[in-house]
Order: C-alpha cells, then sequence, then structure tokens
C-alpha cells in the first residue's frame, strides 16, 4: 500500500518540482526582481516542511547580536487571523501575532518583532517605524526569493537530513536540493552532542552544494521547566524522576523531545495536536481528561514553549490544573570551537554591512 502511494504521488511530485523550479529560474535569471537593502538582512530558513527547529535558532541569533545591534525580527506570523504588517509586543494576543513571533516578543522585549506575509513592505516598515534599527532577521524566509537578503543561513534536521528526502508531496521538500547553493551557511540542527568528527565531515561533504559554504552541528539543550502560569512552585528537571507527565505537543516534530523525557520522568503519556495547533475549550477538556487518567502521586502537565504561548490565553482553567501546567524552554548549543566560529562568522557581517559602517 505504501510503495503504491509513493508511486501515485511522484508525478504530482515531479510537476511540484517543475513549478518551483521554474519559480527559482525565473529570480535566478532576474526576470522576477529580488529586493535587496541597505540594512544588513539574515535569512534563516529550511526547504523540508516544519521541524527543523528554526525559532530557538532564530533565537539564537537575536540574544548574539542583541549585544552590539539594535536587531529585528520579521515573519509571517504562521496560522495568525490577522492581516498586514503588526507590531508584536509581550501583550499581544496569539491571534494577531502567530506563537512564534509571540514566544519571541515575551523573550525579548527590548527587541522589535513584527509580522507581515509580504517581507518586503515589513522590512520597509520596520525601517520606516525604527529607523535606528542595524540588522533584521528574516525568520523562515528561505523560499521568500522578493528579498534577496545579505546572508541565509538553511537549516536541516540531523535526524532527517534534506539531502535524503523527497520533493512534496512524495516527501518534505518545499524545493529542489539544487537550492542549497543559495545558502551562505549550513546548520544540522538537533544533532547528538560528541558527534564524531569523522561522522561530520561525512554529511559536511553529502549536504553541502559549494567549498564556501561552512556547516554547522547544533544540539538542543532542554532547561528546568516553567509554569504557564504565576503561582505554581518551581521544579527542576531532576525533580521529574518521581513525576508522571502529560505531554502536550503541537509542533511538526515531538520526537527529540519524547526521547529526551522518556528515561527523566516517572511515567509519559504524549497527546500530540497538529503543528501550530489553535487550541480551544474542547482541547482544553481533553487535555484535563488525559490528566484525570494518569495514577502518579506527583503529576504535571508538560508542553513546549510554542504551545505555552497559546495555552496561556486559557484563563478558566480550574487551579488545581493550572498549577500543574509547565513548559520546556530549549537552547541551541554547539560546542565551543565550533560556537566562536560561528558567532564571529555572523557578528562581522552585520558590522560590516551595518548602515553607515
Amino acid at each position: 500500500m505504501g510503495k503504491g502511494k509513493n508511486y501515485l504521488l511522484y508525478p504530482i511530485s515531479r510537476i511540484f518540482g517543475l513549478i518551483t523550479g521554474f519559480r527559482n529560474f525565473l529570480y535566478d535569471r532576474g526576470v522576477l526582481s529580488s529586493r535587496e537593502f541597505d540594512v544588513p538582512v539574515i535569512c534563516t530558513g529550511n526547504i523540508t516542511v516544519g521541524g527543523t527547529g528554526k525559532t530557538p535558532h532564530t533565537e539564537y541569533l537575536v540574544s548574539l547580536l542583541r549585544k552590539n545591534f539594535k536587531v529585528a525580527v520579521l515573519s509571517r506570523g504562521y496560522k495568525r487571523r490577522s492581516s498586514g504588517f503588526q507590531v508584536v509586543t509581550p501583550d499581544t494576543m496569539v491571534a494577531i501575532a502567530g506563537d512564534e513571533p509571540l514566544q519571541m516578543a515575551r523573550k525579548f522585549p527590548d527587541v522589535v518583532v513584527a509580522v507581515d506575509r509580504n517581507r518586503v513592505s515589513g522590512v520597509e516598515k520596520i525601517m520606516n517605524k525604527y529607523p535606528g534599527t542595524e540588522v533584521i532577521i528574516l525568520d523562515d524566509g528561505f523560499q521568500h526569493r522578493r528579498i534577496k537578503p545579505g546572508f541565509s543561513i538553511l537549516i536541516s534536521d540531523f535526524g532527517r537530513l534534506m539531502t535524503r528526502d523527497q520533493l512534496m508531496p512524495l516527501g518534505n521538500l518545499r524545493e529542489s536540493l539544487s537550492n542549497i547553493i543559495r545558502a551562505d551557511l549550513i546548520i544540522i540542527s538537533k544533532s547528538p552532542e560528541n558527534l564524531l568528527p569523522l561522522h561530520k565531515e561525512q554529511i559536511s561533504r553529502e549536504i553541502r552544494s559549494s567549498a564556501r559554504q561552512r556547516v554547522f552541528f547544533t544540539s538542543f539543550v532542554y532547561k528546568d521547566p516553567v509554569p504557564l502560569f504565576e503561582g505554581s512552585p518551581a521544579i527542576r528537571l531532576s525533580d521529574l524522576t518521581d513525576t508522571g507527565i502529560l505531554l502536550v505537543t503541537g509542533i511538526a516534530n515531538p520526537a527529540p523531545l519524547i526521547d529526551f523525557l522518556k528515561d527523566r520522568t516517572g511515567g509519559l503519556k504524549h497527546l500530540r495536536f497538529p503543528d501550530h495547533q489553535n487550541y480551544s475549550a474542547r482541547d482544553i477538556e481533553k487535555i484535563i481528561a488525559a490528566r484525570d487518567e494518569m495514577h502518579y502521586v506527583k503529576k504535571i502537565i508538560l508542553t513546549t514553549e510554542k504551545d505555552a504561548v497559546r495555552l496561556m490565553e486559557f484563563a478558566n482553567i480550574a487551579p488545581p490544573v493550572r498549577s500543574s501546567m509547565y513548559y520546556l524552554p530549549v537552547e541551541v548549543c554547539l560546542e565551543d570551537s565550533d560556537r566562536v566560529e560561528f558567532e564571529n562568522i555572523i557578528t562581522e557581517y552585520a558590522g560590516a554591512n551595518k548602515r553607515n559602517s
């Protein structure tokens, strides 16, 4: 059945490849124009559908650059219910901002975060409204060819390398692998810690299109759980060994998180929702029912940071349940030598291309 399904999808995948390939050809030849700006624009993105860890990497860039530059982040604001250009603040509703931009606005309240489906218009509005902006991070903008970024970062999941995938709908590729050449730097995310140098070199040779492209390997580091609501007791990761956990996710690829938790808890139950789930009152009832079915002396509801910004808007959750709800922050980690090189590449680009430099 699986092979038959793939066989039927193959011609559709070929047609999809021809369409996206022709579009890229028109941009590469200048038939369709790409706009450049006199402010450094760093693009993060992927050529696969979801789950590569773009948001934690964008947050890493923000943390790095905000030390020396006035930074703005521009996102599409996927699945938001608003339209046009919107500036996102910590008090913005998720329906207006989208979950990931709101997550960044709350984490970095001193950084400009905006959403606009039209990225060219979005950059123009940021520069008009915040003329002191010194660098713009274009979140998930690799396929947005109407802007020509000064520096492009392409991210691929270690567990499902883009070079071992197929074009949609047969696989998860948004465009053909030949477009890896547009990236200035490639990140292999969610990599195992202490990956052998030989393995890194093999993957680097497989994935890069040009010798000029530097390949970096990053891993995720999960931090101590954070309460969704005020008044909940503080807990640490080490406290989970005797705790039953109801894991609630609305992300594309929860497997790395499940792998991390499964040997660190007193018991794990997973309630999975679609990526960017717009949680409803019925979903909350389902979560509470799943929690009530768990027979542990100690139990909590644990979710991701992205899901947390949506779940926090349900202010009428009963106190016993509210006090048991936490999210698990995640940070990007590079080995020390790679971290220094990576950060130098990014800061040198931003400094060398800063307006009036």
